[in-house]
């Protein structure tokens, strides 16, 4: 079982990163593309746009079939894609590599999610899906950092290292993981269309998804733009935002390996009111800090928090389903992309024309505010 666990956390892992590490690259080829904030924004919107789109269907259509072999081309294509973006000679080209990026990770991590309580015994199946959410967050403390250290190198560099790590998990996952072959479980009088018309005929779900959509625009638009802030307003390098950003990523991480304990003691409901109100003050203060010390400070514990309350949106809305779990994913999926998409347009826009942070988190903490209306609206709040 060990070996699965290795390649669902490196799966999630590579994809993860590959998400994350254009971001520190936006001031780069801001000026390589002679680009202003207000469009690099869209080289993080194009892998999510593709991401989000794609996820709406990449979910259901591996529900009844091999679940292996989606996963093997999805992954060639990633590989293929991501390498092509260090040939962008263009602003264009960028977005367009960037985009089918998006397109081939959509295939691949629903399949990691369920095909883990296929091939790994049921007592050891939350065990797994633990170590690839690590995989995962893992890729947001390291993912930016990469990109930031590579880039110093040349931009081309962070693009080098993904696909050609992309190419020998390839490999392993070809060898190692068995096949996965789903057809007989197909229910083909069901289409695609039908399956999200039942699933989204619960009204809870609807409410929590909108709400996860929410809460990754914001949640988004900070960690996009945190790289362009630290340039602009503290003076940092490349190097020095990765190195900025090493420190952030950890407080995500203790919040994800250790916020459960806590979500344990204090329930559902009051870790997420309590958790967002935290966060909300965090942002209240964070763009007011004078030197970059202060503000690197102040975003490892908002990163902290958002490590904390993570698990809770997705336990929220896994619980409203126990047949179409893979549907819940896919559209939790694409509602993360879809925020990510968003935050990248609107937040270019805010660099520009408000100082310093100020726009990104009064636009994240509004979206909060709604959050917490949306889940108070659902019923949530009021759970024993």
């Amino acid at each position: 079982m060990r070996k699965y666990g290795l390649i669902f956390f490196l799966v999630m892992f590579l994809i993860g990163t590959d998400t994350f590490l254009i971001a520190p690259l936006l001031p780069t080829l801001s000026t390589l593309y002679h680009i202003n904030s207000s469009l690099s924004g869209w080289m993080v919107s194009a892998y999510a746009i593709g991401y989000a789109l794609f996820a709406l269907i990449s979910g259901p259509i591996s529900d009844g079939r091999d679940r292996k072999k989606i996963m093997i081309w999805g992954f060639v294509s990633f590989t293929v894609s991501t390498f092509l973006c260090s040939f962008a000679s263009s602003f264009g080209l960028m977005i367009l590599f960037r985009f089918l990026a998006g397109v081939s990770a959509s295939f691949v991590t629903p399949q990691v999610w369920a095909s883990i309580p296929v091939i790994v015994p049921k007592e050891k199946i939350v065990q797994m899906m633990g170590i690839a959410s690590t995989g995962l967050a893992a890729s947001q403390l390291l993912g930016v950092p990469i990109g930031s250290f590579l880039a110093s190198v040349s931009w081309q560099a962070p693009f080098y290292l993904i696909s050609a790590s992309s190419a020998i998990l390839l490999i392993v996952i070809i060898i190692a993981i068995p096949s996965l072959n789903m057809t007989s479980q197909l229910d083909k009088g069901k289409t695609i269309l039908i399956t999200y018309a039942e699933v989204l005929k619960n009204k809870k779900t609807g409410q929590y998804l909108l709400a996860y959509l929410i809460f990754q625009t914001g949640n988004f638009a900070v960690l996009s733009f945190i790289g362009t802030w630290f340039a602009k307003d503290f003076g940092l390098t490349v190097s020095g935002i990765g190195s900025a950003m090493i420190v952030i990523g950890i407080g995500n991480l203790i919040g994800t390996l250790f916020g459960s304990k806590l979500i344990n003691k204090w329930g559902l409901p009051k870790s997420l009111c309590r958790g967002l109100l935290l966060l909300i003050l965090l942002y209240i203060v964070t763009p007011f800090a004078t030197n970059i010390v202060m503000a690197v400070i102040m975003l490892s514990f908002v990163f902290l928090l958002n490590g904390f309350v993570f698990p809770i949106f997705m336990t929220t809305l896994q619980s409203t389903t126990v047949t179409a779990r893979s549907t819940v994913s896919s559209l939790s999926n694409a509602a993360m992309y879809l925020g990510t998409t968003i935050s990248g347009i609107i937040g270019g826009v805010l660099m520009t024309n408000f100082k310093g942070f100020f726009g990104i988190v009064g636009l994240t903490i509004l979206l909060y505010i709604v959050v917490l209306y949306l889940y108070k609206k659902s019923g949530f709040f009021k759970r024993a």
